[in-house]
Parts: structure tokens; sequence; C-alpha cells
């Protein structure tokens, strides 16, 4: 016996809401894992291009915690890994005339700032690019050479499974008795609890943020544990707490970070070793302190600075976030819009696929606009149109009605925005948004009381990606589009689908789509010989694959039967 769509819909509903974008806390897909990895130094080259010198405080507190070693009757040698712009490299080098500075980042914009610096000279700063889990530092540093090597908030930034190589690159540039001075995030820091509570975990204690860079937070076992296994021994070693207050926004922040400092084992004696074995847990408390190892706790003082920029949320906290949107200029045909969407820093870590604009949307959108016989007169609903509504935006201006769905709130609050700034009021008054989600009873009641009689033609851009709603898809397509029968099939009511084919294989949805009454009518590209030329004819005969947004997209024209 033939299931009805009206069954489909009551199925899907009772089982569980249908949408189209994950809602379980998962963490990172191994796909972006592998892509955050591969590209990392392009998302902070992209950070700098954004911030230049500006995001970072200068790191005047390494004068004041480690300026012991910095003095002596040697001129010393510096290695800054990680070097950003130049905040710690330029308070050592006014601080200590007699230093000279080897700074290295994998960011080729980050070193370009610091050869730019007002206060940048080639006789104390030797500036160069460096990826220390591919690049060999020996290539560029003389072997055994370096007094002191800096990492400052720049181990937390690499993978886990790369710390070792970086340690080990390291290791062949230092001195004998050569020290590594370290500062870096601890486990339990106000923004590893902020990054728990949402979908951005790549590992554990290591998360990436929105704009793409990661942060690593270390607990006293793995700290000690990695510097001792690839040939250091702990001199000092801290864990630092302090409650940060902006009264102004009424927020508190805990913030937990470890000073440590690492000697080459060759070069320390049993004293430390033994103090290492003895005070590995170190204790933290509400108060402000800073317990080192082999000594009683040292007090901060309160002009001891904390670079509450070293994390891109804590400055989201303190009001120095990346904007959260930002605007996409788009021409189709005669139609300008400038569409307001989710910023690509905030898009790596969305689990919504509506903030963001899809080239199939782009391509539907250029084909109505040179096309509007497809909806002119028409009645036109567009199903999981996303903030950018593209489609629907172009359509309005032939169609009779427009009515703009989608299931996630947040899309269609950015919608709206884009409505009101891009139409005229003629064009606006006959689109009408509203929220969809497939299956969802209540809501399908409320789009037939915008349009009691039906749909004559309903498009989809990029929505046949996740397997588990395409049958809720087709079932309430079925149920919205317009049930007339016309004398030729170009007339007839039509649901259009245009889509990059992913995990989803065709067989699935055109079974979905049987199930639901729909027969594939015509395709394109087409494959066969008996292409209806339907939508072949929306294309002027010129127009090649290097016309299109992507060669990849599909449009596939489906009526009911």
């Amino acid at each position: 016996m033939a299931t009805s769509s009206e069954d489909i819909i009551d199925q899907q509903t009772s089982a569980k809401p249908v949408q189209i974008y994950p809602t379980a806390r998962t963490g990172v897909t191994p796909f972006w894992k592998e892509k955050y990895e591969r590209e990392a130094r392009k998302y902070w080259d992209v950070f700098y291009k954004r911030h230049q010198d500006k995001f970072f405080k200068d790191r005047h507190y390494l004068e004041k915690e480690w300026g012991d070693h910095f003095t002596g009757h040697e001129r010393k040698v510096v290695l800054e890994i990680g070097c950003g712009a130049g905040n710690t490299i330029f308070p050592l080098v006014a601080a200590y005339p007699e230093i000279f500075v080897y700074a290295c980042d994998f960011s080729p914009r980050a070193v370009n700032l610091v050869k730019t610096h007002k206060e940048f000279t080639e006789s104390r700063v030797d500036a160069f690019v460096c990826d220390l889990t591919v690049d060999n530092l020996s290539g560029h540093i003389s072997v055994s050479s370096v007094d002191i090597v800096t990492m400052i908030f720049v181990l937390s930034a690499v993978s886990p499974e790369k710390m070792s190589l970086v340690l080990q690159n390291v290791r062949k540039v230092l001195k004998p008795n050569g020290l590594v001075l370290f500062r870096d995030y601890a486990l339990g820091d106000l923004a590893q609890e902020r990054f728990s509570c949402k979908d951005q975990r790549i590992s554990e204690n290591f998360y990436v943020r929105g704009d793409g860079t990661r942060a690593f937070y270390f607990s006293n076992d793995f700290l000690t544990g990695l510097f001792k296994e690839n040939g250091f021994e702990v001199e000092e070693y801290g864990l630092c707490c302090k409650q940060v207050e902006n009264r102004a926004r009424e927020i508190t922040m805990n913030r937990r970070w470890v000073q440590a400092a690492f000697r080459l084992s060759n070069a320390v004696n049993s004293v430390n070793s033994e103090l290492v074995a003895a005070d590995v847990n170190l204790p933290c408390t509400n108060s402000n302190g800073l317990v080192v190892k082999g000594s009683a706790p040292k007090k901060i003082e309160d002009d001891v600075e904390i670079d509450m920029s070293e994390d891109c949320l804590a400055g989201d906290m303190f009001g120095l976030s990346l904007p959260a949107h930002e605007l996409v200029k788009i021409k189709v045909g005669h139609c300008s819009f400038e569409i307001k969407v989710l910023s690509k820093e905030h898009q790596h870590t969305c689990k919504s696929t509506g903030l963001m604009l899809w080239e199939s949307a782009r391509l539907m959108a250029s084909i109505l606009a040179n096309n509007p016989s497809i909806v002119s007169g028409k009645r036109v609903l567009e199903l999981g149109c996303g903030c950018g509504g593209i489609c629907s935006m172009v359509a309005v201006e032939s169609a009779d009605l427009v009515v703009a769905t989608d299931g996630d709130a947040k899309a269609l609050d950015l919608l709206t925005q884009n409505v009101a700034s891009n139409l005229k009021k003629q064009h606006a008054s006959k689109m009408v948004t509203r929220r969809l989600e497939w299956g969802n009873r209540d809501q399908i009641r409320s789009i037939k009381e915008v349009n009691k009689s039906g749909f004559d033609v309903i498009i989809g851009t990029d929505v046949t990606y996740v397997a588990e709603a395409i049958s809720a898809l087709f079932a309430t397509a079925s149920e919205l589009l317009l049930s007339n029968e016309c004398e030729t099939e170009k007339q007839r009511p039509a649901l259009v689908l245009c889509h990059v084919l992913r995990r989803v294989d065709e067989p699935s949805i055109l079974s979905a789509a049987a199930q639901s009454g729909f027969r594939l009518i015509d395709r394109w590209p087409s494959t066969t010989e008996n292409s209806q030329g339907i939508i072949s004819s929306w294309f002027p005969e010129d127009t090649s694959i290097a016309d299109l947004p992507s060669s990849a997209l599909n449009i596939m024209y489906f009526q009911k039967e």
C-alpha cells in the first residue's frame, strides 16, 4: 500500500523534529581537524592580516619575572618562538641593550610586521619565517648558539602530538645549560570552560577558536612530562591564578596560566631534579599568587600585567571580539545585494548551515534573474533559504507571492535584516518569511494559512546533504505544492533542487522523491538523451562550465505523479 505524504510527515514528527544542521555537541569533525592542522599557518596569517599589531599587548612582565636571566657579563643570544608582531621582542631589546634576538613565526605576515616595526634593526633582531614542526632551526641559527628561548603563549597553538618536534628542534640551537622561558594557558582557565560549552573540542584539552586558530590547555603532569621526555629539567614552575573583573560589563574572569623555566638536563644539578619529583602537582587557590618550585609562594603585585589579549575568547568578553557578521556583495543579473552573513572567522565552528551563502544559491538566483518567466505571476516557496534568501529576493520581483522558509531561527533573524536592507517596499510586501522544520505539522499549517491553494514553484538549494532529512523534505514539499494539472509539463507545479552531490547519493534522493509521489522530469547537466530541455533552456547556448560558480553543481526538476 502506498504511503501518503501526510503519513510520512506524521512519522517524522512523532520521532523528532527534522533539522538539516546537527544539534549534538560532538566536537570538531575529522574533516575540520585535518583542515585546521593543514592550514594552521593560513589561519594565523589571516589573524595578523586583520589585527596587524593591535591585538596583543607588549609583554613587559618578562623583565619583571625573568630579568635576571637576561643580564650577565656576556652578550645574551635570545630566540623568540612564535614572535607574532613583536610584542615580546621589542620590550626585551629596549630593556637589555646588549642582547641579540632571533625571532621566528610561521606566519609570513607576522614576520613582516616585526621587520616593519619602528624599532626593528638588523643589528639587534633577525626575524625569519619558520614552522618548527617542519623546518629545521639549525638551518638559520648555528647549533648550540642560543642562551635563552622564549615561548610565550605559543606551544599551545601546536597540536599536542607535534609538541615534541618543536622541543627537539629548540634543543639543537640551545647552548649547554640553555634555558627555555615558558608561559602558556593552564588547565581550567575560564577560556577552556567556555570552549567546553561549544562544539570546539579537537582533542583532550585542545580546542579551536572561532577564527580557526587553536589553543591547548596544559596540566602540570603533561607539561613537565613533555619537557622531561625531550631532555629538559624543570628549574622553576608556577601555576598562576588571578581573578580579573570588568566592572563596566559586570564580568569576572578566573584566569589560569603556567609560568616556568626549563633547562637542558645535562646541566641541571640533582637538587632541581629532587624538587621536580617532590612537587609535580602544584596548588592553586582563589587568592592571587604564583607558586614557584623550591620556594615560598610569590605574591603577584598589583602592577604585574596579565595579558588578557592572549586569548581571543577573553578578548570577546572584554569587548575585543571579532565581528560576528560581514557584508557580502552579490550581483545576479540586474539585481545587486549586500547580504549580511556570518563572518568567515566564525563559520569554522558554527553548526548552522544557514548563516552563510552557498554556491548553489548563487547559481539558482542567477537563473531566476535571467529567466523571470520561471516564477512570473506565480506563488513561490523556498525551502532552507538561509540568512541570504537571494533566490527569494530575486523571485519576488516577478512572482505574485514568495514565502522564504528555514528551520534555523538565527538564519531567519538575519534574513529579515537582509530583506529590509535590500528590497524595495513594493517587493518586500510580496515576501513572507516563516520558520519551517520539514515535517513539523504546526509550521506547515502556518505556511498553508499564508497560501491556502499551494505553491506553483518550490525551490531548494543545497538542502539534500543530510540523509535523515530527505524524506521529510519531499513529504513537506508534497504537502505544499499546488495540485493542478496543466497541458504542458513546463506549466505544471514543480520542485526545483540545486545542489552539490555530497555524501547523500542520487539514488537515495530519487527513492525519497518517489515515496512522496514525485517524478524526476529533467536534470542538469543531462545524463541521458531523454532530457525534456526544461532546465537547459534556462542557460544561454554559449554557457560553459567556466561561467558557473562550481562545476559540481546539479539541478533536479521534479513534478508530482
